[in-house]
């Protein structure tokens, strides 16, 4: 089989069959498009023609690259190329696996940054007006508070948010959020942030949704459409510089304090797995070694005999 046609057939069982979100796909086709122009230029046109030796040469010139690539970038990029061959074998294209002996390489490990609870409430506070305050009704400010508490509450990607529509929230006190995949969950949702989007849809989005077309979507900017993504980090910066918090700060951010702050109240991390929408609960255990690190500086600060 040509290896530009198996590329397509497999892009397309990564899209249909396993449901891998755009953004995935559109790296792993960009990714074996290196792939299959390399092999090209090296006279491989034919998948059957793939090698170990082959496989191991791409990665090294690809790992020596100048400038040399992320060591994630690096290990998407094998990711890529195991993926491909591994489908034909399983598909009985091919009879033996090149990159069967291809090890991944060796991602640092990066604990995820989390805000404490204070700093976020100064968060949540610089973003727009309280709700149930006398202030002045503040569209953008309304908007902006409603768009950081939801996001803090339910620990949701600022993706998953921003194709919210207004019937995801029909349901009171639960959301119901469209994460990787297309895979559904539905998130609790706690008074602050309820009453925060409930002061946006009464006193800002009306406002808002007349200087568009009509839209679904929950959250809109000030012309009326749907709130992209980078309007949303501007949100998130914008408030993030009005409570005078110095590192960085983005919407990721919230997610990373919200499954921070569950785990150190006592959630099991199951739930939190479950709240966050992760495949794994290997991925959500990173979150259990930020706590661990806490407890471990509070207990050398307190403990007498602690050093």
């Amino acid at each position: 089989m040509r290896v530009d046609r198996a590329m397509d057939a497999y892009l397309r069982h990564i899209t249909i069959e396993r449901g891998l979100a755009d953004h995935t796909v559109a790296a792993y086709r960009r990714d074996l498009a290196g792939y299959v122009s390399w092999l090209a230029e090296h006279g491989v046109d034919d998948a059957a023609g793939v090698t170990a030796e082959l496989v191991a040469e791409f990665v090294a010139e690809r790992a020596g690259a100048d400038p040399a690539p992320a060591a994630s970038s690096l290990a998407r990029l094998q990711s890529s190329v195991r993926g491909l061959h591994r489908f034909l074998v399983g598909e009985g294209l091919l009879v033996s696996d090149p990159t069967a002996k291809l090890r991944p390489p060796k991602l640092p490990r990066r604990l995820p940054k989390a805000l404490t609870i204070d700093q976020v409430e100064r968060l949540l506070d610089a973003a727009g007006p309280a709700p149930g305050t006398d202030t002045v009704a503040d569209v953008a400010g309304l908007r902006d508070r409603a768009l950081l508490e939801l996001l803090y509450a339910t620990g949701a990607r600022v993706s998953e948010v921003v194709q919210l529509d207004v019937d995801d929230l029909a349901h009171g006190d639960v959301l119901r959020v469209r994460g990787k995949g297309s895979k559904e969950r539905i998130v609790p949702v706690g008074s602050y942030a309820r009453a925060a989007v409930d002061a946006y849809l009464a006193r800002a989005r009306p406002a808002l949704a007349v200087l568009g077309r009509g839209t679904p979507r929950l959250f809109l900017g000030l012309r009326g459409a749907p709130l992209s993504r980078q309007s949303a980090w501007a949100v998130m910066q914008q408030a993030a510089d009005a409570a005078g918090l110095t590192a960085h700060v983005s919407p990721h951010t919230l997610r990373h304090s919200f499954a921070t702050h569950l785990l150190q109240g006592g959630a099991d991390v199951r739930v939190v797995q479950e709240l966050l929408g992760h495949a794994s609960v290997a991925t959500t255990q990173i979150y259990t070694h930020v706590s661990v690190d806490s407890l471990r500086d509070i207990y050398a600060g307190a403990h007498p005999r602690a050093r």
